[in-house]
Parts: C-alpha cells; structure tokens; sequence
C-alpha cells in the first residue's frame, strides 16, 4: 500500500471517530434544545430520551453507533504509530473526544444528581448526609420551599437513592460538596461541572498510566474506551476518582519510590470506595522487599496505622457514630446485575440462596487473601509485575464474585493495575468493559428493573468467556505461524 493511501486511511480514521462521538451525543444536544435544562431528566434508559420511536428502534442505533465507536477505537490502536507521530498528538485527540462526550447526558444511571443532591445538603443546607436523607430533610417542616429555587436539590430529591443516606467514603462526599457548593443550586450548571471535572480527572488518568507504563499503546487503551467515555465522563461516575488515587499511588509507589504518598493516595481511592484497601499489603510489602520477613512485619503494622489514620480522618467531618456506616451497608445488601441476581431468580432452596453462596465466597476470599499476604511476606524476591498480576485477579474476584450489587462502571477498577498483566489480559479487560456497555442495550429494550439483571450478567458472563477463548486461539494461531514460518 502507497504512503498516500495510507495517509487517507490514517485521516480517514481520525475524522470519522470524532463524528462517530457527536451522532453518539446527537440525541443529548437535541434534548438539550428541547428542554433547556436537565431539570426533571430521568433515569430513561433509552438512547433518544423523550422522542416518540419505539425502543428496539433506540437500542438498535445504540448499538450502531456503539460498534462504531468501538471499531474506530481498534483501528486507532491498532494503527496508532501510523496516525500519531508524537505523545501529544494523541493527549491532543483523546482530550477532543472526551470533551464531544460531555454532551452525552447520563442515559443509563442517574447516580451523578444523587451525588449532587448529596453534596448541596451538605454545602449549602448544613445537613449530614450520612444520618440525613435528601427526602428527610426536604419533607421537613417548610423545606419543600428549597425545590422552587434550588434545583439541584430538587434533582436530587426526585432521585432512587433519595430515601437512602450517603452510600460512599467521606473522601467522595467532601467531592460533591465542592462541586455542588459553587453551582449556586442550578441543575445545569452542577452537571456541567461535574463533567467538565471529570474530564479533567480523565485526562489526568491518561497521563499517570503513560508516565507509569512509559508506553502509548497503554494510553490509548485507557483513553478512547468507549466504556471508559459512557461511564465516566457521559454517566459521571465517581469510580474515575477511584482510578485517579490508585493511579497515584502506583506512581507514587514506582516513581517516586514514596510510601506516604502511595498510603495518603490509596487510603483517599478507600475513602471512596473501601474496595482499594485489598491493594495494601502488596504496596508496603513490595516497598521494603529488601528487608527480612520480620522487618516487613513491622512496617506492615507501622503503616498500615498510617493508612487507617489518614483514612480516619475525612470521616471527622461527619461521625457521630456507627451509623455513618449504614448506607455502605444498605448498598452492598442490595441485587443488582450479577451472579446472585441469577441465584435469586431461578434458585429459591435455602442452602442455594444468595446469601449463603454470598458468604462462602467470601470465606474463601477471605482465607486466600490471607495467605497470599503471609506468602508474599516471606518471599525472598518480590517483583511489581507478579504482584501487581496477584491484586488485580483478588480485585476480579472481589468485583465479579462478591458484590451482589455489580454495577458495570465498577469494571473501571480493573484498569489502574492492567499495566503490569499478562498480554492476555491487557486485552482482555477492555473488551470486558467494551462487552458490558453493549449489554446495557437489555435496559435500553425492556426498561430499567432488577430482572434485567438477569440478561445483563448473561451476555457479559458469555460474553466475557468467549472473548477470552477467542484470544487464546489467536495467540495460539500467532505461535503457531510463528514456528512454521522458522
């Protein structure tokens, strides 16, 4: 092929990805134009929010547009060292499409106007939301009168997770009441900000997993992720803040070779969402490999009170006492899109209930967890690659098979550490974040409601499965090739 038809493909591709974002944000901007204002949006799940075409005509232009975006996102990897000549090139065209992404409103989770609503109770009504719900306190006296001025509230107000105190770490809540403390309670300008922060924080991820990898391929992987776009920057999802902390403490930890840096930041990802702290051990271990086994122990000890100290303290802000923790405790007791939705469903005998199989998982999670770090604190030679491989397979588990609430944006997880897997799951985990965005298509056809969980943890289980075999053939294939063309 001539230079000049590669030239075209190349222009080609980064011509029609960009136009590939706007049609997927057409349908928001035409809302926008509509209603002037996000006030009263709901959680649709439908593509074209309140236009009068049936929804299988909806989910199949999602899909459409979905397969687009994902088929420019593989050809831009795949030719990137034809298309980007430098690093700031694609800095450059991942920060284009991220902002495209902006006007994509949140289709498939309203969780951003909880968020927001959260945070104006706390900024600007002086209420606690951890002992304080957003319905409580409007339905309180006079209160309903703060719906009429405060949209932001209003929003909030109107929201599933109305009637539920905060579900996240303090870190996350003292987030939301910045951002909501300077929208001056319009529902419009929050939300905007909030995106406009979050691509920000995308941005920044991009560059923390280029300056750790030292690699662009890494980068693109991250950055044009048609999952990472929807979730994290379209649905605004707080789980990109969770990727931010642990992205700075692995930088921290490899870079700066700072411990405290690499505790402050995973104990701030744990003040988020308390999944972060299963990363602990292996960073302080791997930190001070060069000591003997006893020595280790102690620095375990010494900072992991450290860690517990720093994750103590945005907790100050708002602790009167154990109840602080409730809605932690009412969110992980709730089914959503995952294994035991399946349980539930089609096995009703008690010693198949969710509950029981929910608890043995976690036994054995618990018990293997626990002698890989006795393992790992008394082996003679630690490297970051092998360990960094062990956390993320513990994160899996923790993610696929002991949260009975799986949401799709928690695969976001498994990417600050994909840097140091094996090929195969380099691969593997974005086309797993790929597979879950189109099978939220199911809610998109039938509507939002828990048995549609079922569908969802089918297609992404099967999906996932098969996408692993369909790797493995080819790299036998590749090996293959490779030894009869020696």
């Amino acid at each position: 092929m001539t230079d000049k038809k590669q030239n075209q493909i190349n222009v080609f591709i980064k011509v029609l990805f960009p136009v590939i974002a706007i049609l997927f944000a057409m349908p928001s901007i035409i809302y926008w134009m509509q209603n002037k204002t996000v006030l009263n949006f709901g959680p649709y799940f439908q593509f074209l929010y309140e236009m009068p075409i049936s929804r299988a005509t909806q989910t199949i232009l999602y899909l459409f547009l979905l397969a687009g975006l994902v088929g420019f996102y593989w050809l831009t990897i795949k030719r990137r060292k034809e298309i980007f000549q430098n690093t700031k090139k694609i800095f450059f065209f991942i920060a284009i499409i991220a902002i495209i992404f902006i006007a994509v409103l949140p289709f498939t989770c309203s969780d951003v106007f909880y968020y927001l609503g959260i945070g104006r109770l706390d900024s600007n009504y002086q209420q606690n939301p951890y002992y304080v719900t957003m319905k409580e306190f409007v339905e309180q006296g006079e209160n309903k009168q703060y719906l009429e001025t405060d949209t932001v509230l209003a929003q909030g107000y109107h929201n599933d997770w109305a009637n539920t105190t905060v579900v996240y770490g303090p870190v996350w809540t003292l987030i939301c009441k910045l951002v909501a403390g300077v929208s001056l309670g319009n529902i419009d300008m929050a939300l905007l900000l909030f995106k406009i922060v979050n691509v920000f924080i995308h941005l920044i991820n991009c560059y923390l997993i280029y300056k750790i990898s030292h690699k662009k391929i890494f980068l693109l992987i991250y950055g044009l992720n048609p999952f990472v776009l929807i979730e994290g920057i379209a649905c605004v999802h707080n789980d990109m803040f969770v990727v931010l902390f642990i992205l700075l403490a692995m930088y921290f930890l490899t870079q700066k070779k700072n411990l405290i840096g690499t505790i402050t930041f995973l104990a701030l990802a744990t003040g988020i969402k308390y999944f972060a702290v299963i990363l602990l051990p292996f960073v302080i271990l791997y930190h001070f490999r060069e000591e003997k086994p006893w020595k280790r122990l102690g620095r375990c000890m010494q900072y992991g009170v450290a860690f517990i100290i720093i994750l103590i303290l945005p907790y100050l802000f708002y602790i009167k006492d154990w109840q602080v923790l409730s809605g932690i405790l009412v969110q992980q007791e709730k089914l959503a899109k995952s294994i035991y939705i399946i349980l539930t469903e089609y096995f009703r005998e008690p010693f198949l209930s969710a509950s029981t199989i929910n608890h043995l998982l976690l036994g054995i999670f618990t018990i293997v967890y626990f002698f890989a770090c006795i393992v790992l604190l008394n082996k003679k030679e630690i490297r970051l690659r092998e360990e960094m491989k062990k956390a993320n397979y513990f994160i899996m588990a923790f993610l696929f098979l002991l949260i009975t609430n799986f949401q799709p944006w928690y695969i976001l997880w498994l990417f600050p550490l994909y840097m140091w897997q094996k090929a195969e799951m380099i691969k593997w985990i974005p086309q797993i974040a790929i597979i879950s965005a189109f099978a939220n298509s199911i809610f998109l056809l039938n509507g939002e409601g828990w048995k549609n969980g079922t569908p969802f943890t089918f297609v992404l289980w099967v999906g996932s499965l098969g996408m692993w075999i369909i790797n493995d053939k080819i790299k036998k294939l590749k090996r293959k090739k490779k030894t009869l063309g020696n």
